[in-house]
């Protein structure tokens, strides 16, 4: 059983495909050509890094499968808006271009499921910041304000973790869809992002022991120097990255929490300590 899958690039850095690209266990290829589970495999139609067609010729791949629907839609980047969503196309069909935010649409009307994957994706992110002049916004947003209701998971990060794009896919080919009770009040998988960075890094009992590192490199809790771990929802504690052989806190960099929609900017200055002040609007608007 084929599970097709249509993969769009908006305003990104197309880190997320490379980050994905880069799963060791199962590899890029198991997930692509092999079966994830027993009899259902992926079938990736559409990609613009990776597929060898352009032009017409690749965007009526997306045209047949709005057509026939019942796809995944995998959408990397967020979405221009402003000015009819002229600050960003996905190519020309026919002679007329066709913007991001058309597009975007158009597919997810025909969706089973959306993925927004990558912060910029599930948020806005960097694209989003200000000034914004193109007016980008998250999937989330820009569907809701079209009255488009296909579910949408999101599976944040800059970049995301591979394994969480995967369990994500996995999932859904196993179970369906993620109900409710799968998800936080983000949408995020709770299986990735149910528990905070702080609650398992190795570096708290020194947190608890008022043992703060000085500067960066030197052993200690990383609080003082803007680690976003109270306030950051994820696994990397646990997971590891690059195969899980380490991660920026095991490398004594701050986490700067970048699956969390205050990423980028309401999290900059990065190696500043975040305040107290912060710390309440925070779980006040998330918990």
């Amino acid at each position: 059983m084929q599970f097709p899958a249509i993969w769009v690039q908006l305003a990104c850095c197309s880190g997320c495909s490379i980050s994905v690209l880069n799963t060791e266990s199962p590899s890029i290829k198991n997930v692509l050509i092999d079966h994830v589970v027993p009899g259902r495999h992926v079938n990736l139609r559409f990609h613009p890094t990776l597929m060898a067609g352009s032009g017409d010729a690749a965007l009526e791949v997306t045209e047949g499968a709005e057509s026939e629907g019942g796809y995944l839609l995998v959408v990397e980047g967020s979405v221009p808006t402003r000015e009819g969503g002229v600050y960003g196309g996905v190519g020309t069909l026919g002679g007329k271009e066709v913007t991001m935010w058309e597009k975007t649409c158009t597919l997810a009307k025909s969706a089973d499921a959306v993925i927004a994957l990558g912060t910029c994706a599930a948020f806005g992110g960097i694209f989003a910041a200000a000034p914004n002049p193109g007016g980008c916004k998250s999937v989330s947003a820009v569907l809701a304000e079209a009255g488009i209701e296909t579910p949408v998971v999101a599976v944040p990060g800059c970049a995301p973790h591979p394994d969480w794009f995967v369990g994500t896919v996995a999932r859904v080919l196993l179970g369906g869809l993620p109900g409710p009770e799968d998800l936080d009040d983000l949408n995020r998988p709770k299986e990735f992002f149910g528990s905070l960075v702080h609650e398992r890094c190795p570096r708290r009992a020194d947190f608890d022991a008022g043992k703060f590192a000085p500067r960066l490199g030197e052993e200690g809790c990383l609080y003082l120097l803007g680690c976003r771990g109270p306030v950051t929802y994820s696994d990397c504690p646990e997971r590891g990255w690059n195969g899980g052989r380490n991660w920026p806190i095991g490398n004594s960099h701050p986490c700067l929490g970048c699956v969390e929609p205050e990423f980028p900017e309401q999290f900059s200055p990065f190696f500043e300590k975040i305040t107290v002040e912060r710390l309440e609007q925070f779980f006040v608007r998330s918990r």
